[in-house]
């Protein structure tokens, strides 16, 4: 009989081997370009994270539009856009394109730039310098242009709002041309000039009024009226009519102007007597209503990350809106899918997962943490599929117990106060072979800088899931990466798929992975499949 003892199994050897080190100083696998630009673009916000700086981000960004050709650059941007609702990274790629591929740039431009915000973020990008243009260039300004000439006069008015640059600056570099007089008197007062007020459009002259206390409150984005010395009554007018959008972003405005309340009685006498005979309807009720209407939640494709920013910000508001929030984040589960068999969901409650999900900006830093969002995707994915088990790891793994009844809020706070510690993502799959356990389906939400496990040859997480596979043949692992860092713990192939972000795109593709529907390079054909 031969010697087993040298000649014993080496199941890492037929894995294969780790090509490069993380953030983290861990040993791991490069994703390939195509899928490390999806990361990137799918993740990133261009501001600093745990392991990199803003400047880090940028370059390694700058460097994969290099390496990836431009039709995938710019299909990739547009599904970033539209599918991972990023802003930052989108208008980077449209920026980079105007010098590979001016052709494609137009395209990408028309689709990627739809409002005044990702206009001023295009334009930035390209005055700085970090694309390779010291000014705007020709065709840049035909776009700029362009969008200026074709836009309405409500788009133009709303997009004034915002600096660096403003929507002036922009007027002043590109000169757009006026189509007519109404707009070109309209560019004259966007750029500070002084203009006849009755040759502007109609809701700038409504606009004007109101300014000069000689009208009604006008339609227009309620960021231009702020500045104005609004009354309470006029505060709750705005409140009132708010869109829904609108509605979950303002809440602790609201809360600030007295839209809420509480209210003197002397108050609310005062109020009606200002408004219309009808009683002053209860704000809390009426805003409540609003926020937890399906309707409503579903026309505004609200997606649970931004639910739970509106909760994270929720301070002074009465806990009616609160359980309101709560109720929307509900609804907006409707696309988290059931997964067939047994599924675990691995939390990563590290220390480095306390970075802002958005990254770090002075004075712009999200509450919102990686973990949280961690947290909220295990507790989404446990009130679709109750019989799920979740695990949290730092060095080491623990089974947690939560209640698939409880609130996908109250299960995203208990997990969120378990963080700490390392990274030693192959810890969730230790425990899972010590136990001799049974999956179909292994999801990952991490920031994927395991380190505390690194090993020569294959990663830990690689060898341990193999011997997870060993018993689960069939088994899949989905991998959700939170931080866009290039690099990941187990290798692409076709049981294991990896997809970056936090909006309901996501869901999406586990759902289709997990059911066997697509190869693990799934994301980047998703990506090919988008028409220019």
């Amino acid at each position: 009989m031969v010697n087993t003892q040298l000649f014993a199994s080496q199941l890492g050897q037929r894995l294969p081997l780790a090509d490069t080190t993380n953030e983290a100083g861990g040993s791991a696998y490069i994703l390939a370009p195509k899928a490390r630009l999806m990361q990137y673009l799918m993740t990133g916000t261009l501001n600093g994270t745990f392991y990199a700086s803003a400047e880090d981000q940028l370059d390694a960004l700058l460097n994969l539009t290099a390496e990836v050709d431009a039709e995938f650059l710019a299909r990739a941007a547009i599904y970033a856009r539209q599918r991972g609702h990023m802003n930052d990274a989108p208008a980077l790629i449209a920026a980079v394109l105007t010098q590979k591929s001016p052709a494609l740039a137009k395209t990408v431009f028309e689709r990627v730039i739809d409002n005044g915000r990702m206009l001023r973020n295009f334009v930035q990008i390209l005055r700085s310098g970090k694309t390779g243009r010291k000014s705007l260039g020709t065709a840049p300004r035909r776009l700029v242009q362009q969008w200026l000439e074709q836009a309405s006069d409500v788009q133009l008015l709303n997009a004034s709002v915002g600096q660096q640059p403003s929507l002036a600056d922009i007027i002043k570099m590109v000169h757009p041309k006026p189509k007519d007089a109404t707009r070109e008197c309209f560019y004259g007062w966007l750029i500070g000039k002084t203009v006849d007020v009755a040759k502007l459009p109609q809701i700038v002259q409504e606009f004007e009024q109101f300014k000069h206390s000689q009208g009604p409150m006008p339609a227009v984005d309620f960021r231009l009226l702020t500045g104005l010395p609004l009354s309470t009554r006029q505060w709750v007018d705005i409140a009132r009519h708010a869109p829904w959008q609108m509605t979950r972003m303002n809440l602790n405005t609201f809360a600030r102007h007295g839209v809420f309340g509480p209210e003197s009685e002397a108050m609310r006498t005062a109020l009606q007597k200002v408004g219309a005979d009808a009683p002053l309807p209860d704000m809390t009720e009426v805003i409540a209503a609003r926020l937890r209407d399906a309707d409503l939640v579903r026309r505004a494709r609200a997606y649970p990350y931004q639910l739970l920013v509106a909760y994270a910000n929720a301070q002074d508001v009465p806990m009616q809106i609160k359980e309101a929030l709560q109720d929307a984040l509900d609804t907006s589960l409707e696309n988290v899918p059931e997964l067939e068999g047994r599924t675990w969901v691995m939390v990563d409650v590290s220390g480095s997962m306390q970075s802002p999900i958005t990254g770090t900006r002075s004075g712009a830093s999200s509450k919102v943490k990686c973990v949280d969002v961690a947290a909220l995707i295990a507790s989404a994915l446990l009130r679709k599929n109750r019989k799920a088990g979740v695990i949290v790891f730092n060095t080491v793994a623990r089974l947690v117990a939560l209640n698939p009844r409880d609130s996908v809020v109250s299960n995203t706070q208990k997990l969120c106060a378990l963080l700490g510690g390392g990274t030693a993502i192959s810890s969730g799959f230790d425990l899972l072979n010590q136990e001799g356990a049974i999956g179909d389906t292994v999801i990952v939400v991490s920031d994927n800088q395991s380190w505390a496990d690194t090993s020569k040859g294959a990663t830990a997480t690689m060898k341990a899931w193999e011997v997870f596979r060993q018993r689960n043949p069939k088994a899949r692992m989905v991998c959700i990466d939170l931080q866009p860092y290039g690099s990941v713990q187990a290798a692409s192939r076709a049981d294991i798929l990896h997809v970056g972000g936090f909006s309901d795109a996501v869901f999406d593709l586990l759902a289709s992975f997990a059911a066997g529907q697509m190869a693990s390079c799934f994301w980047e054909s998703e990506v090919e499949r988008i028409t220019l």
